[in-house]
Parts: structure tokens; C-alpha cells; sequence
């Protein structure tokens, strides 16, 4: 998104929270591109983004739900 500097002094809360969801907005002077507000590295997750994210990275042993014979005894 493109905005002069003008209108984004009256807009700059919801410019922050339009970058803080992942748009990168653009100051322009005199129909100038001049300077960038864009969300810090990482910090873009929109809600619901985090499913799924480490599918592929953890592994689950196939006898995880089996217990120890050592089991029973710990819970007499």
C-alpha cells in the first residue's frame, strides 16, 4: 500500500496494525517513495497460522501410548 506522509500522520494507528498483519506500507513524498513501515521478521502470524507449522518436525514413536511394565508398580 501506498500513502503520503500527510495522510498517514492522520492514519498511523491503523498503518501500524495493517503492518503488524504482514502489509508492508510505503510513505511516499511527492508521489516519491520515501521510507517503509512493514511488521518485524516473525512478528506477521496471523491467528490460526500456527497450525500445522511444525507438521514434518515432530515425530511420534508408534509405542508412545504403551506403558512400562515399570508403570503398575509406580502407581501402587
Amino acid at each position: 500500500m501506498n500513502i503520503s506522509i500527510a495522510e498517514a500522520k492522520a492514519k498511523f494507528s491503523e498503518l501500524v496494525t495493517r503492518a503488524q498483519s504482514g502489509e508492508e506500507i510505503v510513505l511516499t513524498r511527492h508521489g516519491k517513495a520515501v521510507a517503509t513501515i512493514s511488521p518485524l521478521p516473525g512478528q506477521n502470524a496471523k491467528p490460526g497460522s500456527l497450525i500445522g507449522a511444525m507438521k514434518g518436525r515432530i515425530e511420534i514413536a508408534d509405542d508412545f501410548d504403551e506403558l512400562d511394565a515399570d508403570w503398575d508398580d509406580y502407581l501402587k
